[in-house]
């Protein structure tokens, strides 16, 4: 899946929006999608930080992890 792909995941399954970020930035205590040259970052961010850095080549591995750590996180 892609990021688009995501969006509509998310939203298809009401996952609650104030729990993630699919715009990159260091909004409050989000797990976030962020691409940066060709490359995508998944991170939560946490009191202005990143932490839990993980970084990907490939979008579909990069959607797909974003997607199973925020069900984790949730659930």
């Amino acid at each position: 899946m892609n990021k688009q792909q995501l969006k509509n995941r998310l939203i298809a399954e009401n996952i609650r929006p104030d729990a993630y970020c699919l715009d990159g930035g260091l909004p409050s205590e989000k797990l976030c999608f962020n691409e940066v040259n060709d490359k995508w970052e998944i991170y939560y961010s946490e009191r202005g930080e990143k932490t839990g850095l993980k970084v990907f080549d490939n979008e579909e591995k990069a959607c797909q992890y974003f997607y199973d750590e925020l069900i984790d996180m949730i659930a």
